[in-house]
């Protein structure tokens, strides 16, 4: 290691970069938080004009604040988005240039994970885009002759330790990667964010891992923040009976999302407030705890032991379980005493050694709200010393530097993960659309599916909404096929939507397709299950159990209102960045895009809104500036809204 070049200037930071690799580009830069968008943007834009420096830069995640929109959208999201990611946050130019396949010919990006529906008209993105599990990017990154990697890190008081923080996931990996092919080390340059929360353990390493360190005088941007959204009846059933899935003792991964946060705040209110917990499993199914999955792989009462997470992604989720006592089984990377643990045979000492050197929380990558952020910051020394993050190849397999080791940590694992739609033969949809197009990536998915599978006392659930609304009809999330698969059929395990839980592990296929229509939305349980005949994968006289009837969203909404009204389902269960005035428009916007998805339903709302008296809601038409509407137009706009007030604030 030798001393890195210290730079107070973006500019200095690119001259030197250029001056150190003046052949092609080939820069690699960490997903999410961990991407530096200030020295990106000024290497996209020395080189955007400049053919005798190509550069293809490799990545993930590449995180945008939402577009302004119009309409009613716009006067919503322009304020918001302000306030939130900050009047200064620095919007990637190359994001910019690939919505409008506006990249230069000599620039290339390519990325295995997009965020979520942002590039789906982008020619550009979608053609480069890798399909690539997390666990292989490191490979691949090495197949294309990686020469440099840019990331933002945190730094010690006298800047002679950085924190990788965010982003532990493929630096280490792929310096190692491109090493064992016999190439040269990457150039590698550090962007130092006083912003970002110091983690320490194998996330630090001394600055001189890094042949430059830049850092840029003040003011310096907020961190990318993700909108903590509104949890609806839906996703409060799926989690709380993924919830009933989890075994004290035992291992937690989770996604990102509303299905997530319902999940977390289910497994807090077990073991904070079991009555309230078992109150909501007794509206959603007064026979749950007598499932066999749930006999077989969860359960219901408080965590006597609590859970060890380990997880890619470490989110607002983790930070509810920690701070409610239910992630705090700690591991230790020592086999021998892991095991004595596990068998009960532990000692003074090794509980002594557990309790000092263990950890409770695993993570390769974190992204969150501000008020995550803000408590990674101010971290107490205990629970910073829990919190490990590693490299995404440790996280994510099994297989690599001690797999005996790992199996010994994960015992009970629970691997929650969501997805778009599934096939009644087990098969799931999570990234992409039958044409081709990719929503997001693959990321860890199949990574956890399969380590499920691996551990002798793993289970992989995926998590599904049973119906969407789109264009102003409703369809299915449960199909007979699709043209697209991310999760094959041979690894099915566990299934749930609103309506339950489908173990199909090891189910013959008439055995799954039963379970699947069971959990299926009733409106198109008929259709699916005539399919199921027609293809010969189920017996011609078999008929839907009258109770399966019951799977309705009136009869959800039903059996949830009373939870809702007193306060243990939440909108916002981990908190919101909404003011109260926005919860309340979130709400009638999202009433109103449902209602107006057909030129039928547009007109038919215009008329009664037109019709409809002024809203007295005065928060909301102030927060929209349309409480004295100029015009035509805004007069329509202000009818809307107050109709979509009024409508949504009924339930």
């Amino acid at each position: 290691m030798n001393t890195p070049r210290l730079f107070e200037d973006l500019e200095s930071a690119v001259d030197f970069l250029l001056e150190r690799i003046p052949g092609p580009l080939h820069v690699g830069a960490p997903l999410g938080l961990g991407k530096p968008h200030r020295l990106l943007n000024a290497l996209y834009a020395r080189v955007e004009q400049d053919p005798s420096h190509p550069l293809t830069l490799y990545t993930a995640l590449s995180l945008d604040p939402p577009p302004g929109g119009a309409g009613l959208e716009k006067r919503f999201l322009a304020p918001f988005v302000a306030r939130h990611f900050g009047e200064d946050f620095p919007r990637l130019a190359y994001v910019a240039a690939m919505r409008r396949d506006a990249l230069p010919v000599h620039v290339s990006i390519e990325e295995f994970y997009l965020q979520s529906g942002a590039l789906l008209g982008s020619a550009q993105a979608q053609r480069r885009y890798a399909s690539l599990n997390y666990t292989h990017v490191a490979r691949a990154l090495a197949e294309r002759g990686l020469n440099c990697i840019v990331q933002k890190v945190a730094a010690n008081d006298d800047g002679t330790r950085l924190s990788l923080s965010s982003n532990t996931d493929l630096t280490f990996d792929a310096v190692d990667a491109v090493m064992a092919r016999g190439l040269p080390r990457p150039l590698l340059v550090a962007e130092i964010d006083p912003r970002l929360p110091w983690l320490d353990g194998t996330a630090a390493v001394d600055a001189s891992y890094f042949d430059a360190v830049i850092a840029p005088p003040p003011p310096y941007p907020q961190l990318f923040g993700l909108p903590r959204q509104p949890v609806g009846d839906a996703e409060y059933a799926i989690g709380f009976y993924a919830s009933a899935l989890v075994r004290d003792g035992g291992t937690l991964q989770i996604g990102i999302g509303a299905l997530a946060d319902a999940l977390c705040h289910a497994l807090a209110l077990r073991h904070t407030d079991n009555a309230a917990y078992r109150r909501v499993l007794a509206a959603l199914d007064p026979e749950l705890e007598s499932h066999p999955a749930v006999r077989a792989s969860g359960g219901l009462a408080p965590f006597a032991q609590g859970l060890y997470g380990c997880s890619e992604m470490l989110n607002e989720g983790f930070k509810r379980l920690v701070e409610a006592g239910v992630i705090r089984r700690k591991v230790v990377d020592k086999a021998a005493l892991m095991r004595r643990i596990n068998d009960g045979d532990a000692s003074d000492l090794d509980r002594e050694l557990l309790e000092r050197d263990g950890e409770f929380l695993h993570g390769a990558f974190y992204l969150g709200s501000p008020d995550f952020y803000a408590w990674l910051r101010t971290l107490d020394d205990d629970t910073r010393r829990g919190i490990g993050m590693k490299r995404v190849g440790e996280v994510n397999e099994l297989y690599g530097l001690d797999e005996g080791l790992e199996q010994l940590q994960r015992r009970d694992g629970r691997f929650f993960n969501t997805c778009m739609m599934a096939t009644a033969l087990g098969a799931a949809v999570s990234d992409g659309l039958e044409d081709g197009r990719v929503v997001s990536g693959v990321g860890g998915q199949y990574n956890f599916v399969a380590m499920a599978h691996a551990l002798p006392d793993g289970r992989s659930a995926l998590l599904l909404r049973a119906a969407r609304d789109s264009g102003g009809k409703t369809a299915s999330n449960i199909r007979w096929n699709y043209g697209h698969v991310t999760i094959p059929r041979h690894l099915r395990d566990l299934y749930i939507t609103e309506y339950g839980i489908a173990d199909v592990r090891g189910k013959v296929d008439e055995g799954c397709v039963v379970a699947m229509a069971g959990i299926a939305d009733a409106r198109f349980q008929q259709a699916l299950l005539e399919e199921a005949k027609r293809s010969k994968k189920l017996r011609g006289d078999f008929a839907a159990p009258e109770a399966w009837r019951r799977n309705t969203p009136q009869r959800l909404r039903e059996a949830l209102a009373p939870l809702r009204t007193d306060g243990t389902l939440p909108d916002y269960p981990l908190g919101s960045d909404f003011t109260e005035v926005e919860q309340r428009l979130v709400k009638a916007l999202a009433w109103l895009k449902e209602r107006t998805g057909t030129t039928s339903g547009k007109l038919g709302i215009l008329v009664r809104a037109s019709l409809a008296g002024d809203s007295d809601d005065r928060g909301a038409l102030q927060r929209m500036d349309l409480e004295a509407p100029q015009g035509a137009g805004e007069w329509i706009q202000a009818r809307l809204l107050g109709y979509a007030l009024r409508a949504s604030g009924r339930g």
